[in-house]
């Protein structure tokens, strides 16, 4: 990875973007961007779409979302303990003892999920975190303390946990579901301009808001652009790592190469000349299913509008919701170089209609 990419990685990564909150890390992503692309585009409530070769009648998406999992603050008791809601799919169980960062009026405020101690607990009949017992301590001894900080109901809480390196193949951290996505597509921006590459459509780069809570970002900047195309790259399960399945979860490892879904959503044809790329290019892929929706935004850009053919190029990834998102570097690498030589080849027009 070049150190100028690596750069721009962690800064992007280590910035909080929770659901709805996003527009620092947009911010970050579209300065990236922005000297690789013709002009850009950025709509009510914050995806953004950095466009290579705008005003072609032929439009292609590659897109990912910006908007990691966090926590709203729900309640604020008498003594300054913090209650906590969730905001998208965070997860109860690995709270206490995290650090958090509290998004509040006057910046960030440091708290801790506070957890009673091991030797004051009864083992036989021992509480689970759940959102009943959950809660933040800032260090305030009162509601009013709490609020003097800037901190009220409605304030968003992330967790902590940057960027680092595990072993030499693997980079851990928060937050890779999806900004990982946002870094990729961002690369394959860089490529086609470094390579001066002349695509006969217009591409859209398209980094999208509010995913883990319905694809809602997905579905409103859809319908703006109206797309001919549209490749989309989010995370999927490791599932070689302990307590999965394989039997019903299928088997996804890191190191594996990129992942490509079978579904209603993925358009058959465009799946196909992804798969030749990926074979003509030598490029190492796996495959899983989605037997309903994928559960990520290729499933807002199929079917809007008058349906979209949709593809989904997944990046193993393990641990996801937690602090130690764990994904392969070769794999970033993989997924990169399939979507930029996939838009290198597709042919402006390209009709994927099963038949005529």
């Amino acid at each position: 990875m070049r150190k100028e990419s690596r750069k721009f990685l962690e800064r992007y990564l280590n910035n909080a973007s929770p659901t709805g909150f996003e527009s620092s890390g947009q911010q970050i992503w579209l300065d990236y961007v922005k000297p690789y692309v013709d002009d850009y585009m950025v709509d009510t409530y914050g995806s953004v779409a950095a466009i290579i070769n705008p005003g072609k009648d032929y439009k292609v998406v590659i897109e990912a979302h910006a908007d990691e999992i966090a926590w709203f603050v729900n309640y604020i008791s008498s003594d300054g303990y913090i209650s906590v809601s969730r905001l998208g799919g965070s997860d109860h169980q690995i709270a206490p003892s995290m650090r958090v960062n509290l998004h509040g009026e006057k910046g960030v405020v440091k708290g801790v999920f506070g957890w009673p101690a091991i030797h004051v607990r009864d083992r036989m009949k021992e509480e689970q975190p759940s959102l009943k017992n959950l809660f933040i301590d800032i260090g305030a001894s009162s509601k009013n303390a709490v609020e003097e900080a800037g901190i009220f109901v409605g304030t968003v809480a992330t967790f902590e946990g940057d960027v680092m390196d595990l072993g030499k193949d693997f980079i851990t951290g928060r937050a890779f579901d999806n900004r990982i996505g946002g870094f990729m597509i961002a690369e394959v921006a860089r490529m086609i301009s470094e390579k001066k590459v002349k695509l006969p459509y217009t591409l859209y780069i398209v980094n999208a808001v509010q995913e883990e809570i319905g694809l809602r970002g997905a579905e409103m900047i859809s319908r703006s652009i109206r797309p001919d195309v549209a490749v989309i790259t989010d995370v999927t399960h490791d599932t070689t790592t302990p307590m999965y399945d394989k039997k019903t979860q299928g088997e996804i490892k890191c190191g594996g190469g990129p992942t490509l879904t079978t579904g209603p959503a993925v358009q058959n044809n465009l799946l196909k000349m992804i798969i030749d790329v990926a074979r003509k290019k030598k490029i190492e892929f796996q495959r899983t299913t989605a037997g309903r929706s994928t559960g990520t935004d290729t499933d807002s850009f199929a079917y809007s509008a008058e349906g979209v053919a949709s593809a989904l190029i997944s990046l193993p990834l393990r641990y996801m919701h937690t602090t130690v998102e764990t994904v392969h570097k070769d794999d970033i690498d993989g997924v990169i170089k399939l979507m930029f030589e996939f838009v290198k080849q597709l042919p402006a027009g390209t009709d994927f209609r099963y038949f005529k």
